[in-house]
C-alpha cells in the first residue's frame, strides 16, 4: 500500500480579516452618510433654505446606497473567496472615489462662496443698518439665537448694534467671561449697570461656519482616500486568492493530499 503523504497548507490570504474590518468600518460611513442626506432631503422638503441641490442629494444618494452595496458584496467576496465580487467590488470604489474627489474639487469655490463669503457679506451689510432692533434687514430670531449660543452680543460692534434696546440674550450668565458693564441709558432685557457679553458674534459665528466647512470637505475627500485604500486592499487580496488557488491546484496535480480540498 502507497503511503500518502499529508501536506499542512498555511492560509495565504493574510489580508482577508483586515479587509473585512474595514468593510464593516466603510459601512458604519455609508450609513452615516445615508442619515446625512435624509435629514438634508427632509429639509429640503418642509421649505428650508438648504444650500443643496436636487442632483446633489441624488448623487450622495447613490454614492451611499452604492458603498454600502459595494462593502456587503466586497465582504462576500473575501469571506467565499470569489474573486468575480472583489472585482466587481474593486471596479465600484474606484468609480466612487474618483466621483467624490472630482465632484469635491470642482463644487469647493462655488460652495465656499455661497457658505461663508456670501453668509458674511450678507450679515455684513444687514448690520450696517444701525440699530438692530429697527433693522428689518436682520433675522432677529437668529441673532438672538447665536448670542444665547456662543455667548455674545450685537454682530459687529458689540451690544452697541443695539443701540438702546438690548435684548435678554446679551445678558452676561457667567461672570468669568468677558463681559461689560452697561452705563447709559438702556431698555428692554438689559438694565443700567447689568452685565452683558462684550464680544459680537459675527466672528465668532463665521469661525464656527468656517470649521463646519473645513470639516465637511475634509470628510469627503478622507472618504474618497479610504475608498481608494480599500481599492488597493481587494486588488491585493485578489492577487493572494489567486496564488492559493493555483498553489492548491499544483499540489493535487502531483496527487497530494492537502486537507480541506477533498
Amino acid at each position: 500500500m502507497q503511503p500518502t503523504t499529508v501536506i499542512v497548507v498555511a492560509d495565504k490570504t493574510s489580508l482577508k480579516r483586515p479587509f473585512i474590518f474595514l468593510n464593516a468600518v466603510n459601512m458604519a460611513l455609508c450609513f452615516f452618510m445615508l442619515a446625512v442626506t435624509v435629514s438634508s432631503h427632509r429639509y429640503l422638503l418642509g421649505g428650508t433654505k438648504v444650500r443643496l441641490s436636487f442632483s446633489g442629494l441624488v448623487c450622495l444618494y447613490i454614492l451611499g446606497f452604492g458603498c454600502l452595496l459595494l462593502s456587503v458584496l466586497g465582504v462576500c467576496g473575501a469571506c467565499k473567496e470569489k474573486r468575480w465580487c472583489l472585482i466587481l467590488f474593486a471596479v465600484g470604489m474606484a468609480a466612487a472615489s474618483q466621483t467624490m474627489i472630482v465632484k469635491t474639487a470642482l463644487t469647493y469655490q462655488p460652495i465656499y462662496e455661497a457658505e461663508v463669503v456670501d453668509r458674511e457679506s450678507s450679515l455684513r451689510e444687514s448690520a450696517l443698518k444701525m440699530p438692530l432692533h429697527v433693522n428689518s434687514l436682520v433675522n432677529r430670531t437668529l441673532l438672538e439665537h447665536m448670542q444665547a449660543y456662543y455667548k455674545c452680543c450685537g454682530l459687529v460692534e458689540g451690544y452697541k448694534d443695539w443701540g438702546s434696546s438690548i435684548p435678554a440674550s446679551c445678558l452676561c450668565e457667567y461672570p468669568e467671561r468677558r463681559c461689560v458693564r452697561l452705563r447709559g441709558n438702556f431698555t428692554v432685557g438689559a438694565q443700567k449697570k447689568q452685565l452683558i457679553y462684550q464680544e459680537p458674534c459675527l466672528p465668532l459665528y463665521m469661525a464656527s461656519v468656517k470649521r463646519a466647512f473645513s470639516i465637511a470637505i475634509g470628510f469627503k475627500f478622507g472618504s474618497a482616500m479610504f475608498w481608494v485604500v480599500l481599492l488597493v486592499l481587494s486588488i491585493k487580496l485578489m492577487v493572494q486568492i489567486k496564488r492559493k488557488k493555483e498553489f492548491l491546484a499544483l499540489l493535487q496535480t502531483h496527487k497530494y493530499c492537502v486537507p480541506g480540498t477533498s
